[in-house]
């Protein structure tokens, strides 16, 4: 019996129990449609992970200035005072993968507006650190770098200082808010960045030019970071190699002794964040398979009710010339058929799944190619073998 005749009385047998085809395809099309989603939802998970890491410049090294030990005491990061502003210099013109750097260095201070008043970290620092760190502003802009040498006092506010100061939500550009009896003029308004990698708020800041808060607020004459941007993502560990050697030169740190300034790379915590990212997926995605397995098992049990029904229509066909193997393909082909047809219904409900949770739970979602047609393919497998 040729191919087309087996597939003909094949979608025959199908369309006389068409409720009983359609429950069996119902596995399928709930473990297709689960799969396809669940990828998705990772694959969001992890897109959205990743251009937050970018919006938090993942291209970044920070400088922080190094450890120190008093007696038997070990002072932690930030103690020594050996970093500098011609160390910044010397990064920013002498290692090829830096784009820009800038300094760094911070105290709590009081801020005071009117009757209202907060406690925050002040910032000492350069226009170049908002651009290296991806920062955007809600109102006003950046200082100058003419506000940084000639020392002006003018700051810009991270959004909690804000709501703190201005709990009205007037507009602050251009109002005085005063440091340590010092008045200062907002010029900018940053946008909400939430909290950093370790959990800190990264609104609860405010900036001022890194000599206005050397000269007026802190006396200090060295720097506690420096933030440096890099031309590129890739060229972020051959920078901080670089920068690495270069300090430890600069700062006569002979072979074997310990540095006194650490070098953070941001890009390593991106890279775990990918990493967890892409095992939840699978893990989604495992799971989902589940009913994929559940669903060939249901194909199983109705092929086996099937054959068991239709005992006389076999003996009726083999009677008049069909062979055994005729029989089998026959029963194969209906089962592969209910797995490949639940398979391309399971695909548009995964890809409708999937756009009905982005609008409904506000989730990013990434539906991908690779795991519609993988999907697809595993279901007509499956579909094979439990149909055999």
């Amino acid at each position: 019996m040729d191919l087309v005749s087996i597939l003909r009385i094949a979608l025959r047998a199908l369309l006389r129990n068409k409720m009983r085809s359609s429950l069996t395809m119902l596995g399928i099309i709930i473990g297709v449609g689960a799969v396809i989603a669940m990828v998705a939802v990772g694959r969001g998970a992890n897109d959205e992970v990743q251009r937050e890491m970018t919006l938090k410049g993942s291209n970044e090294l920070v400088v922080q200035a190094g450890s120190r030990q008093a007696g038997v005491v070990h002072v932690g990061w930030g103690a020594t005072k050996t970093l500098r502003h011609s160390d910044e210099l010397a990064i920013e013109t002498e290692v090829p993968e830096v784009q820009r750097a800038a300094a760094g260095a911070m105290s709590h201070q009081q801020v005071i507006y009117g009757d209202n008043n907060w406690g925050t970290n002040i910032v000492g620092t350069e226009p170049a650190e908002f651009p290296i760190r991806n920062w955007h502003y809600d109102l006003g802009a950046s200082f100058s770098d003419e506000d940084v040498k000639l020392a002006n006092n003018v700051t810009v506010l991270g959004a909690t200082v804000y709501e703190n100061l201005f709990p009205d939500g007037s507009n602050p550009i251009g109002k005085t808010v005063r440091i340590k009896n010092l008045p200062f003029t907002v010029v900018g308004l940053l946008a909400s960045k939430g909290q950093d990698e370790n959990g800190h708020d990264e609104d609860d800041n405010e900036y001022v030019p890194y000599t206005t808060y050397t000269k007026k607020l802190s006396g200090q004459n060295w720097m506690q970071m420096i933030f440096v941007g890099c031309v590129s993502k890739d060229s972020v560990a051959a920078a901080q190699q670089e920068v690495t050697a270069l300090l430890r030169s600069r700062h006569r740190i002979r072979p074997g002794e310990p540095d006194d300034f650490q070098v953070q790379n941001l890009t390593a915590v991106a890279e775990v964040a990918d990493a967890t990212s892409g095992i939840m997926t699978l893990l989604l995605a495992a799971i989902a398979s589940v009913s994929l397995l559940v669903g060939g098992i249901g194909i199983m049990n109705i092929m086996l009710v099937s054959v068991t029904e239709r005992t006389r229509e076999i003996g009726i066909r083999m009677a008049v010339g069909a062979t055994a193997d005729d029989v089998q393909r026959q029963f194969l082909i209906e089962a592969t058929l209910l797995a490949a047809l639940g398979g391309a219904l399971g695909v548009g409900l995964g890809v409708a799944g999937s756009s009905m949770i982005s609008l409904f739970a506000g989730w990013q979602v990434d539906v991908s190619l690779v795991s519609i047609v993988g999907a697809a393919a595993f279901s007509a497998v499956i579909g094979v073998f439990f149909g055999y």
